[in-house]
């Protein structure tokens, strides 16, 4: 069993008071990465700091300024970024005609502006530490055509394009920064719970092994990944996208 799989590296997690973001932030301070938590949601963001024993920065992921002000202060404090994770998101459930272009645009403003900002601000500091891994969110709705959601899935369809350029470019330049792209499908988080009905109440508990199809993953699922791309053993992995999907890419139409 391996341990200690990220120690020494600092790591900086977008979205990471709640949901995939929070499990991000414990699965990596547990492998021994320092851990620096920003969120909009001060309260709680903090709140996932204390535990991981890491720092918090409020922080609307649209900010440019405000992206410059943390590595900043990151290179201040740590003098170097190992690991990025762009993690921060919204949905709003709209179909084509209801989705109006505010929401169209705000969809793109966190999810696209936000990671594109994530990856420029980061890679110098990166680049100039001699590397690191980005990892960057996007979901299986990119693949599959879910009618209710044009805004969210031309948002997590461009990370997924954008990831590919970004990767492309850190190799050409051989500043050792790896760049890759994970598609959640269905796992239990507070947004999930929202949509679902349960917001508020206890999340769902999801059992240990394998799990049959259509069942929902647990936010663990998506950090061991996390885990696994930020750390060394990934280092032949930039570029690729990883489905953590439990099969629902594969399965045809019924």
């Amino acid at each position: 069993m391996l341990s200690g799989r990220v120690e020494g590296k600092v790591a900086l997690v977008t979205g990471g008071a709640m949901g995939l973001g929070k499990a991000d932030c414990e699965r990596l301070a547990e492998e021994g990465a320092t851990v620096i938590v920003t969120d909009i949601d001060e309260e709680k963001g903090k709140e996932v700091a204390a535990s991981v024993g890491g720092s918090f920065y409020q922080h609307d992921v649209r900010d440019e300024a405000r992206w410059e002000e943390i590595i900043a202060d990151v290179e201040k404090e740590h003098g170097r970024l190992d690991i990025l994770v762009n993690n921060a998101g919204n949905v709003i459930f709209e179909d084509i005609l209801e989705c109006s272009l505010d929401h169209f645009r705000l969809h793109l403003a966190i999810h696209v502006e936000g990671t594109f900002l994530g990856c420029q601000k980061a890679i110098p500091l990166m680049a100039k530490k001699g590397g690191g891994s980005i990892i960057n969110m996007a979901s299986t709705a990119s693949l599959l055509g879910y009618g209710n959601i044009p805004a969210y899935t031309a948002a997590k369809g461009a990370i997924r394009s954008m990831t590919k350029s970004i990767a492309m470019y850190c190799q050409d330049e051989d500043n050792k920064i790896r760049v890759n792209v994970l598609m959640p499908g269905g796992i239990e988080t507070p947004m999930v719970q929202g949509v679902s009905g349960r917001a508020g109440e206890k999340p769902m508990d999801i059992p240990e092994g394998v799990l049959p199809k259509d069942s929902l993953g647990a936010p663990k699922d998506v950090a061991n990944m996390v885990l696994f791309l930020a750390s060394d053993e990934s280092r032949f992995q930039t570029g690729n996208e990883y489905p953590i999907d439990n099969g629902l890419k594969a399965r045809p139409e019924r």
